[in-house]
């Protein structure tokens, strides 16, 4: 993998030697253009209500926490871990492939804000390229695959219909591999990993792979996109 991430320590070390890749980065191509896809035909209307729950994956978790934290009606986004088996999760088990989970983020929005469509939008099109079967720039294994996790009908409806919309209108050169699967659990990451893009901005792994992300966002959908973005210390819910 290239320069990722680890325990506290090396992460410090990792730091330090950030400075050994401004080459890198001078060089280094920037992620794909982001794809402009329209809405999903089906979605629940706004409405005033109850906050809601996404849980997506989408390869490291830095860069999907970072996009969403810029998403409006967003309130509250968490790195962790979904999808596997285990009954409890934590970054070196995973790492592992061995079991099940994958890398995800749990999206917590204002229904009347921002509909589980628009949601979804920002995922296929900005978030990670859901045509990559279990990799995601420069990482590979099941545990950076592409997989909607819905908790209840309604997101499982919203999800699969969007899918095949987006694949009937070939707006990516290869067909989607998203999975969609039932949220059985979802268990938040190590604190060290959440908020990471915000608080790393200059991170060599961010710079290369997910502040482009953000960029996009902002370019492709500039209604969704807020400047400021939602941290985990400035959330109370």
């Amino acid at each position: 993998m290239f320069f990722k991430r680890f325990s506290t320590t090396t992460l410090i070390v990792a730091v330090i030697c950030s400075a050994l890749f401004l080459g890198v980065l001078q060089s280094a191509k920037a992620v794909e253009p982001a794809v402009a896809i329209p809405l999903p035909t089906l979605d629940n209307p706004k409405a005033a209500g109850a906050l809601q729950t996404a849980v997506l994956a989408g390869g490291c978790f830095w860069g999907v926490q970072g996009v969403y934290q810029h998403v409006h009606g967003v309130r509250k986004v968490l790195s962790g871990y979904s999808g596997g088996d285990q009954s409890k999760a934590d970054y070196h088990s995973v790492s592992t492939g061995t079991t099940g989970h994958a890398e995800s983020v749990q999206v917590i929005f204002d229904p009347k804000v921002v509909s589980y469509g628009e949601i979804l939008q920002v995922y296929f099109s900005v978030a990670h390229d859901p045509t990559l079967l279990n990799r995601q720039g420069p990482d590979s294994g099941t545990q950076y695959r592409s997989n909607i996790f819905y908790a209840d009908d309604t997101q499982k409806k919203i999800a699969v219909a969007y899918i095949a919309q987006l694949d009937k209108a070939k707006l990516f050169r290869s067909p989607i591999v998203t999975r969609v699967d039932p949220l059985k659990a979802f268990y938040p990451a190590e604190d060290y990993h959440q908020d990471f893009l915000v608080n790393n901005p200059s991170y060599p792994y961010i710079v290369i792979n997910d502040i482009p992300k953000v960029n996009n966002l902002k370019k492709v959908l500039p209604g969704l996109y807020q400047d400021q973005a939602i941290t985990l210390k400035e959330v109370n819910i």
